[in-house]
């Protein structure tokens, strides 16, 4: 097993992040590319109670999403993500790699090879919206009172933001 790396990101300018939950990044999640790799993580996000929605990039602007948390499974390439919004922490991710972004965390995908693409998954019954701006006083009372995922979307165990992130 190994651990996902875990960080916390608190509000950076108009970005509200998480200051309670921390990102999680697993290095290597899914030993596969391309085709493979993004049916491998859309099995995975689903048996784990995650709905795979879509296969693209990371939009190359800064934004959050209010109404859920976040999965990304990288299957096909690499890339530099700014996480937390501008002045935020940038990691390098590849095919291969997963993240859980709590909600409210920023993100953007900074610079990556052509082919860069990733699967995005949600929590079941979750849908997306797509933030630019600093959240108002009701935005941020919903991403507050947005419930836990039941499990991991890449190790399925339960809770978790709680478990340390052990995949």
């Amino acid at each position: 097993m190994t651990q996902a790396e875990a960080f916390i990101l608190h509000q950076q300018g108009w970005v509200p992040n998480n200051e309670r939950l921390p990102v999680l990044l697993y290095r290597g999640a899914v030993r596969a590319e391309g085709r493979k790799a993004a049916e491998a993580f859309e099995q995975r996000f689903a048996d784990h109670g995650w709905r795979p929605q879509w296969r693209d990039t990371i939009f190359d602007y800064h934004h959050y999403h209010s109404t859920t948390h976040e999965a990304l499974g990288v299957f096909a390439g690499f890339a530099t993500l700014q996480l937390g919004g501008p002045g935020g922490k940038s990691i390098d991710v590849q095919a291969g790699d997963a993240l859980l972004l709590p909600v409210g965390t920023g993100h953007r995908r900074v610079a990556g090879s052509e082919d860069f693409q990733v699967v995005g998954a949600y929590p079941d019954g979750m849908n997306w919206d797509i933030c630019t701006e600093a959240p108002s006083a009701q935005t941020r009372a919903r991403m507050t009172a947005l419930p836990l995922p039941h499990r991991d979307p890449v190790t399925g165990l339960p809770d978790p933001f709680e478990a340390g992130g052990d995949a």
